[in-house]
């Protein structure tokens, strides 16, 4: 179940109250228990959700999930404030210092990364014309919340917090979470990471972050943004709070925005990984255990390592392979892009060269019958330019028919542009003679070993 919290404090939080009771069904009943300040009196219930109203501002509701039947996940619906103009956006809270704006210094609420990505595409996917969707850095409190939270807001002023399509939309984000968990699962197992990242580093505002959460299958917890980080102070000195915003983010990964040598080692004291931008990309759809045991065995993705199609979900063994070199650069040489969705289509992983631009000569494979299959989709680069590729055990004979220089000079033609046509397959004339490409061609046989 999902708890929103409403704030009569917040012109915009009670305008998207309105708008969450219209847009679902809800049944209405009455808790004396607290008062209705309280998130006591009229309690709202529709599937998955229970609302309830408050009169502090939410950025002081400290354990406010105690006033639910015990939420799996809290929403504050809230407002935004800032020169941003036309803005629905969706943050964790917590102080990584002291404590301004509500909460407690030095201490960060469970976030939601999972629900948290969600949202923003639920704000993207309702937001009205003109305006943006975005993620903020950990900023302000509660921070003991008393389950995973976040914030859902619409901004960034008052011309904003009373627009109807506005509150519409962030009501309507809202109630997509329904049945969405506040985490990603566990990959395998207990023991297993989740695709959760801590961010560090970066503005107020975090483009890198939204990024990530946009365009990979990975979601952000806590944010530290530079200004967070002055406040936190020298990080080797305050490694607990370090710690907590991978705790309270249910994650082992961090990625800094920006060149941080003492929060490196921090982080690294700590047990945890420091991961790029690559790396995340690298292991979309690719199972955790399986990404880091290639990885072990193969290469590292900050090598040059790529994942094949394959890859995608894949949770058995595999085997460690040579890709042939002389037909890999054979086919690369014919055609790199079909080279290289030839190697991606059959194997789960292989080394790459050059930038990552061209193919490596190691690969990881299923079992031996994929290696065969490596070899054949390689061969298929070959026919593009060959006219008869076959495969054999232990190697690959291609043979096609070639411009030979020789014959075209015992035909008396002349070396030159007439040399270019007969080679590219055209007729040319010589003294009044037609000389076909056929008659000075002679087939021409490679064999790759296998």
């Amino acid at each position: 179940m999902i708890g929103i919290v409403v704030s009569t404090a917040d012109r915009a939080s009670e305008h998207i109250h309105e708008h969450l009771l219209e847009v679902a069904d809800w049944t209405t009943t009455r808790d004396e228990s607290r008062s209705p300040g309280e998130g006591g009196g009229e309690v709202s219930r529709t599937d998955g959700f229970e609302m309830r109203v408050f009169d502090e501002w939410h950025l002081e509701l400290d354990g406010v999930a105690a006033a639910f039947d015990d939420p799996d996940l809290v929403v504050f619906a809230s407002r935004h404030s800032g020169e941003t103009g036309p803005l629905l956006a969706a943050h964790h809270t917590g102080n990584f210092g002291p404590a301004e704006y509500g909460g407690a210094d030095r201490d960060l609420a469970r976030a939601a990364p999972n629900a948290h990505s969600r949202v923003l595409d639920a704000l993207a996917e309702h937001a009205p014309e003109g305006y943006e969707v975005g993620m903020e850095c950990t900023h302000h409190g509660p921070t003991e919340v008393g389950s995973p939270s976040l914030f859902v807001e619409v901004g960034s002023g008052p011309d904003q917090w009373d627009d109807p399509d506005a509150a519409r939309a962030v009501a309507q984000a809202i109630l997509d979470l329904r049945g969405v968990a506040a985490d990603a699962p566990r990959e395998d197992g207990e023991a297993s990471a989740r695709r959760h990242l801590v961010g560090f580093d970066g503005n107020h505002y975090v483009p890198r972050f939204e990024r990530i959460v946009r365009e990979t299958d990975w979601a952000v917890g806590h944010i530290a943004a530079d200004w967070g980080l002055d406040a936190l102070g020298d990080p080797l000195d305050n490694e607990d709070v370090l710690r907590a915003a991978f705790e309270k983010s249910a994650a082992e990964y961090a990625l800094i925005d920006g060149d941080r040598p003492r929060l490196e080692r921090a982080i690294d004291d700590l047990g945890l990984e420091i991961v790029g931008e690559s790396w995340l990309r690298a292991v979309e759809g690719v199972p955790l255990p399986v990404a880091r045991r290639v990885e072990d065995r193969l290469a590292a993705i900050d090598d040059g390592l790529r994942f094949g199609e394959p890859a995608r979900g894949y949770d058995g063994d595999f085997q460690i392979v040579d890709i042939p070199g002389e037909l890999l650069n054979e086919a690369q040489g014919i055609d790199r892009e079909a080279t290289r969705d030839a190697v991606e289509g059959v194997a789960l992983a292989f080394t790459t060269e050059q930038s990552a631009t061209l193919v490596g000569d190691r690969a990881a494979v299923v079992d031996g019958d994929d290696r065969i299959a490596l070899v054949e989709a390689l061969a298929d680069v070959l026919r593009a330019d060959y006219d008869v590729v076959t495969v054999r055990d232990d190697r690959v004979v291609a043979r096609k028919e070639a411009f030979d220089p020789g014959l075209a000079a015992d035909a008396g033609v002349p070396e030159g542009p007439k040399f270019g046509k007969l080679a590219s397959g055209q007729p040319v004339d010589v003294d009044g003679e037609r000389v076909e490409p056929g008659e000075v061609s002679r087939e021409h046989e490679e064999t790759f070993p296998v």
